[in-house]
């Protein structure tokens, strides 16, 4: 099992900044790619951004490249979303999820384990 919690959500203008923050604890958080998803209310879960096990690969959503910077520390069991010009449309709640291994996966059901997320709110 992997247990994984967010953190760092929280409520922000248009234009501002965030970091979340996910930490994983139980079976190792080495060789487990990482992914956040977002769900804005009466959305379908939306893939944000992705990375591999070693850091060395990344993906994102369109609407996130050059907004959006995820990255990880192995040795703190964490990753991180740091978000940039965010304005009301990132508003929604941010999970972050993880799979063993594997390729990047931008779809929900690829993923094994989910934290319960953390809102962000973004206002005008």
């Amino acid at each position: 099992q992997v247990q994984l919690v967010e953190s760092g959500g929280g409520s922000v203008q248009a234009g501002g900044s965030l970091r979340l923050s996910c930490a994983a604890s139980g079976r190792a958080f080495n060789g487990y790619t990482m992914a956040w998803f977002r769900q804005a209310p009466g959305k379908e879960r939306e893939f944000v951004a992705v990375i591999s096990w070693s850091g060395g690969s990344t993906e994102y959503t369109d609407s996130g490249k050059g907004r959006f910077t995820i990255s990880r520390d192995n040795g703190k069991r964490k990753v991180y979303l740091q978000m940039k010009s965010l304005n009301p449309e990132d508003t929604a709640v941010y999970s972050c999820a993880s799979k063993l291994g594997g390729q990047l996966g931008a779809r929900p059901r690829e993923y094994d384990y989910w934290g319960q997320g953390t809102q962000v709110t973004v206002s005008s």
